[in-house]
This record gives structure tokens, sequence and C-alpha cells, in this order.
């Protein structure tokens, strides 16, 4: 596998999975870049989501084809937002404003409260053609707090306002190389490609 389609159309997604598959020489593709437009997410779970988008974009490019579905789970909200965390707070705008509106929006529903526990979750699937019965997927949990105002300007999404209390910064003030290294994403595709590695050895 040379090449694969991105399921996202998310240009940050592009630069930290591209950056985790360089060493592996697999170039990675957004499907935007092919006319693929994003796929239906009507699920419940990050799962189906998932995979619902990497057949969508196989089926679609003739690729195998990476996709990812992941949110902020906040404990004081019954695990909101959630798999909505890319549009808590609607669907107008750009990427960028949309991300300003849902980390307003995450502030506000938590103004006063004191616990403050959140992860991000992230699940990988992969599929080798888009009626794959056996595609690979796998998990990452990063957690954290949710931080009282933004900090950083690095990443994307809900970056600015989690917390990681042990390094006494945002994820948005980490460089991206440290980010790549211990992030859900991070972790998602590290264990996913130790998968398809044994694959290979089997």
């Amino acid at each position: 596998m040379s090449r694969l389609v991105l399921a996202s159309n998310n240009p940050g997604k592009l630069r930290e999975i591209g950056a985790l598959l360089a060493p592996l020489a697999i170039e990675v593709v957004l499907q935007a870049e092919l006319g693929i437009g994003e796929a239906e997410e009507p699920h419940l779970t990050f799962l189906e989501n998932a995979l619902a988008k990497a057949r969508h974009a196989s089926l679609a490019s003739g690729l195998s084809a990476l996709a990812d579905d992941s949110g902020l789970c906040v404990d004081a909200l019954g695990g909101e937002p959630g798999v909505h965390s890319a549009y808590y707070a609607g669907r107008d705008g750009s990427r960028e404003e949309r991300d300003a509106r849902n980390n307003s929006k995450l502030l506000a529903a938590l103004a006063g409260v004191a616990e403050r526990r959140a992860h991000y979750y992230c699940v990988m699937v992969l599929v080798r053609r888009a009626d794959d019965p056996e595609p690979v997927f796998a998990e990452g949990i990063w957690r954290g707090e949710v931080a009282l105002e933004p900090r950083g300007t690095a990443g994307f999404g809900y970056d600015p306002l989690f917390w990681l209390p042990a390094r006494r910064c945002t994820s948005a003030e980490l460089d991206a190389q440290e980010k790549n290294r211990i992030s859900h994403r991070g972790q998602a595709l590290s264990k996913l490609l130790a998968r398809l590695r044994d694959e290979d050895r089997a």
C-alpha cells in the first residue's frame, strides 16, 4: 500500500496523519483533493461513523481508505459533545469559525462547573477496498481537562481548551511532534499500524 485516501476534508488531520505515515512511504491524499464529498455521519458511535466514512471514500476513489472519527467527551456534560464535536455549535461558516463557536459553547456549558475532566477519543479504521469484510481498526484515548480559557495557537478543534495537567499546558501549546506522539489520534494510528505489521508477518 503506497497511497491511500484520507476520508476527511480537515487539513489539520492530514498534517498529523501524513507525518505519522511518512516514515512508511505511504502517500496520504485528502478526499477533497479527489473531488470526494463528505460522507453522512448519522450514527451514534465513533466506530460506525468512521467505518461509514472509510467505505465512502474508498468506493469513490478506488483506493484504500483511512478514516477516523474523534471527539471531545466531557464528564460533566454526560460525554458531550462526543460524536457531535465537529458541529457542536452548528454547521455554518469555515472550519475555523466553527471551531471558535464550538469552543465558546463548551465554555458556556461549563460556566461555574468545577469538575472539568474530559478526554479526547479517536477510533481509526482502514479499509483496503470499499467492501472490505475485515476492516482494521484501533482506538486511542487522551485524558485531560477543559481549561477555563483558550491557550495556544497550534492544533485545531478543541485543542486550545484541552488542558494537560501533567504538562501544565493545553494541547494547542504542544509542538506537532509531541502532540502526534501522545494524542488520541497518534495512539490510534500507532496501534493500527502495529496490527497491519502483525498481519504482514503472519
